[in-house]
């Protein structure tokens, strides 16, 4: 079996630039996948993408499947043969079907009886044969959430497709997908290089497309180029550029052969917010803006271009002007509304509703503020500039600025609040309202923004809880699912200890009438422990040492967190497993006894085993009870360790159902004081 390299090219219009790689990595996939299926063996496949090409290149690709012997079961030998011997019509057909006679086939015993029975010598199928519908299939499973059809095709893709190039080392493979025939000729550049590239074999496709057809088709080596100028050009004006990724991805997804120039803008604009500015260049123009050492944002920026002219003033000049007319927006929608304090806009609030059911803006901000202010007495934060905030929090919605410019809601409530001469914590806890805003995003580390953003999100899942508005499946329209696990992170990262029942209830209580749903506050406290699951399955901690915390059902999400921690510890320990075992021995054994109560009657301690474990649980007990209430619970599950050889000994040596009935009771005593001194962490039981 021998080996060559093939090469998979679909040519197409200019694909979505926010799903290019997505497109490119979930084709490398089910191509890869399907090699798998059909046995077909290979080394590597690493894709590549422009914006007008989706391509694979297969490292060492076996020329054939590998040969098959295949068995094959056929009829039943009382099924196959009448009573003379000859072959029935059922042995005749399955006989035919596989090319041989009914009297050649083998017979198969087994203990359930004889069947007809061949092995028959497959033929590996040749890769080229195979290709074009595996690259078909490929294509056809990619997550294209709305496909298209151009002329007078019936074919439907994400792009018109113009050329589909299959070569296996130097040999082109035939076959039509999309409604396109495989060839050796592909599309270059639109602007640069060859219109048209022949491609001689597989492995000269990148070095040809890049020579002649001036298109780099290797969408890392493109990228690491735009990073690169892009920093290159920032220094050179004593800067450094913004290279936020999804740009930077965005741009690589947009260009086949990126070249980078440095531009500039009017000074005057930098005395709008920079975020606003920022917002703009980025978002609608895909602009690197350039900031000083000190992070303040300079008068210049890096625009990337698929051209590259001898004389690069009149591109550049082109850009500025391109820019120019939304900075002049954002300066004129931002000296609009400075003609007004922030606290002017609260009253437009109250003309907008928030969720039908549930109210205005305005009167959300009122039940966000009642809760802020409880969250401060909890949390030692100031109680006055929590409601203060909170009534801020989204008066920057009815701006101008930040009705044209949606991204940059909180961050400029808060500029306009430090213009207004608000308190600091005041205008941070607007912006910080929305952290965590997603994965990875920093949380408030300060009182007052803590209050309010846990406000913020708590109030969100109680009123759309209460009126039933659950999140289904992927559809979260509310947030909730970044609500819960931003109150979270708040919470246990700050060490903020509270009650998160009380906050919910606390929640529904000034919401009042408008919480329809039963049982609201049990239903939000439960949605975010199961949050608080993924939270540490995030963190490679095991859903058994979540589970067994969960079982003793702590209101604290800090006092859930030390727990955990100290279980995940415990668990490391070497008397954690038998301990466990005989912990859920315990139960088993309570739970088909009567109820016990009481104090254990030492006079009716009969083994030394027994006396023994009694006296080291009383003597362990005030040490344990001081360790949880301060907290130390790993402390305390370390010295829970100390009981494994006792209990051992117990299980050994002692008969707890007893004949006598005193001693049994007095047995079961025992135990269930065990039980408590074992489970006031968490349900160990549970952890193997």
């Amino acid at each position: 079996m021998s080996v060559s390299n093939l090469l998979l090219e679909l040519g197409t219009e200019e694909l979505p630039p926010k799903a290019l790689r997505r497109l490119a990595e979930a084709l490398a996939a089910n191509f890869t996948a399907a090699l798998k299926k059909e046995s077909l063996s290979f080394e590597t496949v690493k894709w590549y993408a422009t914006p007008r090409r989706l391509a694979l290149y297969v490292k060492a690709l076996a020329d054939k499947q590998p040969d098959q012997i295949i068995e094959i079961k056929g009829p039943s030998v009382k099924a196959a043969f009448n009573a003379d011997g000859t072959p029935t019509k059922a042995a005749e057909g399955w006989a035919k079907s596989h090319g041989i006679d009914a009297k050649d086939a083998e017979i198969l015993k087994t203990d359930k009886g004889e069947w007809l029975y061949i092995k028959q010598d497959k033929p590996g199928t040749a890769a080229a044969a195979l290709v074009p519908d595996m690259f078909r299939q490929a294509l056809a499973a990619l997550p294209i959430p709305k496909l298209m059809h151009w002329g007078d095709k019936r074919e439907e893709f994400v792009r018109p497709v113009h050329t589909l190039c299959m070569l296996y080392g130097d040999q082109l493979i035939p076959g039509t997908i999309l409604g396109v025939e495989s060839s050796k000729i592909i599309r270059g550049h639109r602007f640069l290089g060859q219109q048209t590239v022949t491609i001689d074999n597989a492995d000269s496709y990148v070095e040809t497309l890049r020579s002649q057809g001036a298109v780099i088709a290797d969408y890392d080596e493109r990228k690491a180029a735009i990073k690169a100028k892009v920093a290159e050009l920032a220094a050179s004006v004593g800067g450094e550029a913004d290279l936020d990724d999804d740009l930077l991805e965005e741009v690589t997804s947009l260009v086949e052969n990126p070249h980078a120039f440095l531009a500039s803008f009017e000074e005057r604009f930098l005395q709008v917010p920079a975020e606003a500015l920022v917002y703009t260049m980025k978002g609608d123009q895909k602009y690197f803006p350039i900031y000083s050492k000190g992070g303040k944002l300079l008068p210049k920026f890096v625009f990337v271009a698929n051209i590259n002219p001898a004389d690069p003033s009149t591109l550049i000049a082109g850009n500025e002007r391109v820019v120019r007319p939304r900075l002049t927006d954002a300066e004129f929608f931002f000296k609009t509304d400075r003609k007004h304090s922030l606290e002017y806009f609260y009253q437009r609030l109250e003309n907008i509703v928030y969720q039908k059911d549930i109210g205005t803006i305005a009167y959300r901000s009122t039940v966000v503020a009642d809760t802020a202010a409880y969250i401060a007495s909890l949390i030692g934060a100031d109680e006055n500039l929590c409601r203060r905030a909170a009534h801020l929090a989204k008066c920057d919605l009815a701006t101008t600025l930040v009705t044209e410019f949606t991204d940059t809601q909180g961050i400029m409530g808060m500029h306009y609040a430090e213009l207004d001469g608000e308190d600091p914590a005041v205008s941070k806890a607007i912006f910080e309202q929305y952290l965590p805003r997603f994965a990875g995003d920093a949380i408030p580390t300060e009182k007052v923004p803590m209050a309010v953003s846990l406000a913020e999100k708590a109030v969100t899942l109680t009123g759309i809880f209460g009126i039933n508005m659950l999140p289904k499946g992927d559809k979260d329209p509310y947030g909730l699912r970044r609500a819960a696990i931003g109150l979270i992170r708040i919470a246990v990262e700050n060490g903020l200890n509270f009650s998160l029942r009380d906050v919910i209830a606390k929640c529904a209580e000034v919401l009042g009438d408008k919480v329809k749903a039963a049982n609201t506050v049990d239903s939000v406290c439960d949605y975010v422990f199961n949050r608080l699951k993924a939270y540490y399955q995030d963190r490679g901690i095991g859903a058994e040492i979540f589970q067994a915390v969960l079982s003793v059902k702590p209101q604290s999400l800090v006092d859930f967190d030390q727990r955990v921690k100290a279980v995940q510890k415990f668990k490391q320990l070497p008397e954690a497993e038998d301990l466990a075992a005989a912990y859920k021995r315990v139960n088993n054994i309570l739970s088909k006894a009567d109820v016990v109560s009481g104090d254990v009657n030492e006079s009716l301690l009969q083994e030394a085993a027994e006396q023994a474990l009694v006296k080291h649980i009383l003597t362990l007990k005030p040490e344990i009870d001081s360790c949880y209430q301060s907290g130390s619970y790993e402390q305390a599950l370390t010295k829970l360790a100390e009981l494994r050889a006792d209990v051992d000994s117990f299980f050994e040596q002692v008969m707890v159902n007893a004949e006598d009935p005193a001693l049994k009771q007095n047995r079961l005593l025992i135990l269930s004081k065990l039980a408590a001194i074992l489970s006031t962490t968490a349900d160990i039981s549970v952890l193997y």
